[in-house]
């Protein structure tokens, strides 16, 4: 008779790795199952365009795993895991070749912002920093609080979040002039949603306050790199891995205590027999993404966007927001905002010696299947005039394509769910416990789960404490 597991992990992304790790290092058996030929999930490298040209299908810059307190108590580094980091965080240049940009120092930030809004941005994020890892506990560590831990800052969260729940329309009521009110918009559309949505705040805050405390790294050879490191860290705990193995019924997994699955709730219903427990789950706009290889740098007229490992293409607050309100409302924006990576400027593995690796996407609605490579070009263009002269080749991934990649984005959506309102902080449903499902043995582990989107693993951690709570419970 088969010896039974501890707990079986689906999906080998970056939360699936992390919740099968939390409980290997804890001394649980564990078995993870992975359907594509390689772990990664969101964090994958791949040669998508031509040899020796390194690209990330997914995520490239990692602003919250520096954060993350799941990453940050694992040793990582020994398992080839090394930081990269580029002059700047990120830049949003304007047609005039100026530029506001984020930087490791709040001070280099707020001067960029013009005299008249240095200081409001100043006050906004200089109260948090200094204390910034024990509120990351608290933030990105909400999912503990289904678990019975509590905040280890309240009064500082509730000052946080005071700030964080605002639509970023009501915040950037602060600013006076548009280089601070574009900054702020950009770090907020990368949850996919009109600037006045409530809690948009929250995640233009959370990236800003990252970037003045552990910066916007990308990872060395890419982000492969972080899944592997995962993997090779459970491996090393005593984990097992099997990749190229889809699953599509419960009773084709190996006998278990416990079902962690890194997939969409959606999936997990269909899987595990759930019914129709998720349906009212919402998904959010695509995006249509180009990875470039280039003959060089991108030409930006702005000087600061040429040092920036991520550039924003808007230029202001008021396009960007038009953007992503086409994008929700179902229509594919004429000058779609942009968000970029250009991670070979500080790693030289990503590319042959004197190219590029550049990562584009804008925002179109969810399961679009249109072209949106020119508008793309055009908008880059605007302000890398000459950058289709650069460009060796490409490979282009609309909502369908990407769906194929990872069935977590669903039509296309990276957030895998929308990240909205009330959506972004109640996922997948209401409920205590958010990653446990009416399979007492049964758990979510995705981002689809609390805090939501992004390469941190905390879906993964919070997971994970759920699981042993039941473990514990059924000895």
């Amino acid at each position: 008779m088969p010896s039974i597991r501890d707990a079986v992990v689906v999906g080998a992304g970056p939360n699936g790795l992390t919740a099968a790790v939390e409980l290997a290092r804890r001394g649980y058996s564990v078995e993870l199952f992975e359907a594509k030929e390689t772990v990664g999930g969101g964090a994958r490298t791949e040669e998508l365009t031509l040899p020796g040209f390194r690209h990330d299908p997914c995520s490239a810059v990692h602003p919250t795993a520096a954060i993350s307190p799941a990453f940050n108590r694992m040793p990582l580094e020994d398992y080839g895991l090394r930081w990269l980091h580029p002059e700047l965080c990120m830049a949003n240049p304007f047609p005039d070749g100026t530029a506001a940009v984020l930087a490791r120092s709040v001070s280099e930030t707020a001067i960029s912002l013009g005299a008249r809004d240095a200081a409001t941005y100043r006050r906004m994020v200089e109260p948090f920093v200094d204390r910034f890892e024990a509120l990351a506990e608290d933030y990105l560590g909400m999912g503990s609080w289904f678990n019975g831990s509590f905040p280890q800052l309240p009064l500082l969260l509730a000052r946080f979040g005071l700030t964080a729940l605002q639509p970023l329309s009501l915040l950037n009521v602060r600013f006076r002039d548009e280089k601070a009110r574009a900054l702020m918009a950009g770090m907020g559309g990368h949850v996919i949603a009109p600037l006045s949505t409530p809690a948009m705040s929250g995640a233009a805050l959370t990236f800003a306050l990252a970037a003045h405390v552990a910066g916007w790294p990308v990872a060395r050879g890419g982000s492969q790199s972080i899944s592997d490191a995962l993997a090779a860290y459970l491996r090393a705990k005593g984990g097992q891995i099997h990749t190229g193995t889809e699953v599509k019924r419960l009773d084709e997994l190996p006998p278990a205590r416990a079902y962690v699955f890194d997939t969409s709730p959606r999936a997990l219903a269909r899987i595990a027999g759930l019914g129709n427990a998720y349906d009212a789950f919402r998904y959010g706009p695509g995006v249509f993404k180009i990875d470039y290889a280039l003959d060089g740098p991108v030409p930006w007229t702005s000087q600061e966007a040429r040092r920036a490992g991520t550039v924003h293409v808007g230029p202001t607050a008021g396009a960007i927001n038009t953007a992503l309100k086409d994008a929700v409302n179902g229509r594919a924006p004429e000058r779609p905002f942009l968000i970029t990576a250009q991670p070979s400027l500080v790693d030289d593995s990503r590319a042959p010696e004197g190219k590029h690796v550049f990562w584009a996407y804008g925002h179109v609605p969810n399961g679009w299947e249109g072209d949106a490579t020119d508008a793309v070009e055009a908008q880059l263009e605007r302000f890398a005039p000459g950058f289709r002269d650069r460009v060796l080749a490409r490979a282009t991934a609309g909502p369908p394509q990407l769906a194929a990649r990872n069935a977590n984005y669903v039509g296309g959506d990276f957030c895998a769910g929308a990240a909205d309102g009330l959506q972004l902080m109640i996922r997948p449903k209401l409920t205590r416990v958010p990653y446990a499902t009416a399979h007492p043995a049964v758990f979510l582990c995705s981002s689809s789960a609390p805090p939501g989107p992004g390469v941190h693993g905390m879906s993964g951690h919070h997971a994970a404490r759920a699981v042993w709570r039941w473990l514990r419970q059924d000895r």
